[in-house]
């Protein structure tokens, strides 16, 4: 039986977040592109901390939303110029990307 595949990307968001929570500093976040609005997507948020989450806490945060790694998917990161209009100069942005599907079970 196949699986219907997402995409799941995280990155350090610099200034924060206002969703699912406020942060008052830099978090790393993860989100699983679904279908429907991007603010209904399944998201999940690190305490502020601009350290890269492990693979393991990546996986356990999948998990947590329902998802887990597709079969051999691996983490691909890009780098991007981070917006002009931030409060702060311009710096590299870091996004990782990886396939998921459905856990069997659901959510854990």
């Amino acid at each position: 039986m196949s699986k219907q595949i997402f995409h799941a990307q995280m990155s350090l968001r610099c200034c924060g977040t206002t969703t699912p929570e406020r942060t008052a500093g830099p978090c790393w976040q993860l989100y699983v592109a679904t279908i429907g609005l991007v603010g209904e997507w399944p998201t999940f948020t690190w305490p502020s901390s601009i350290e890269i989450p492990a693979i393991e806490a990546r996986k356990a945060a999948l998990a947590y939303l329902g998802f887990t790694l597709v079969e051999d998917a691996e983490w691909e990161w890009t780098e991007h110029t981070g917006p002009e209009y931030h409060p702060h100069p311009v710096r590299v942005l870091l996004l990782g990307a990886v396939k998921v599907c459905p856990l069997e079970s659901g959510a854990a």
